[in-house]
């Protein structure tokens, strides 16, 4: 598609024109996939960046800047520290955490302040006991 629209016809029309032109030719009849239905997640609404997101996830890349993945984790963490069958998972999940926190604030990567410190154990399992004592383990949306 090298030619220029002419001066004064509508972009539409002349669009138009090229697909018609091209299907005579035949130019869409050996297209891969034709015929074949749309990949799963194409009926929602447009969005600019699909293929990006298609990409990053087939490769295993996260969406978020290193220190925002990391806060989100970590909050994760801590719901996850409070729903814990035992003090002893609470434990180890708050201190996987805080090593990876504490990773990260002294080995800043590029990107946004990470903006967390590492938990206190201590305090984390005494909130987790509280909760238990009260029956609000899970109830609170932590």
């Amino acid at each position: 598609m090298t030619e220029r629209k002419p001066p004064g016809v509508p972009f539409e029309s002349w669009v138009d024109k090229q697909i018609h032109d091209a299907q005579g030719r035949g130019e869409f009849e050996q297209l891969p996939g034709a015929g074949q239905p749309l990949p799963p997640g194409t009926d929602t609404t447009y969005d600019e960046l699909w293929w990006v997101k298609r990409k990053m996830a087939r490769e295993g890349l996260a969406l978020l800047p290193p220190a925002l993945a990391l806060r989100k984790e970590a909050e994760d963490a801590l719901a996850a520290a409070y729903a814990a069958p035992s003090e002893r998972i609470a434990r180890k999940i708050i201190t996987d955490v805080n090593v990876k926190i504490r990773d990260m604030m002294f080995k800043p990567p590029p990107g946004p302040p990470l903006g967390k410190k590492p938990y206190d154990v201590e305090e984390v399992v005494r909130e987790w006991r509280e909760r238990r004592e009260n029956g609000a383990a899970g109830t609170d949306g932590v």
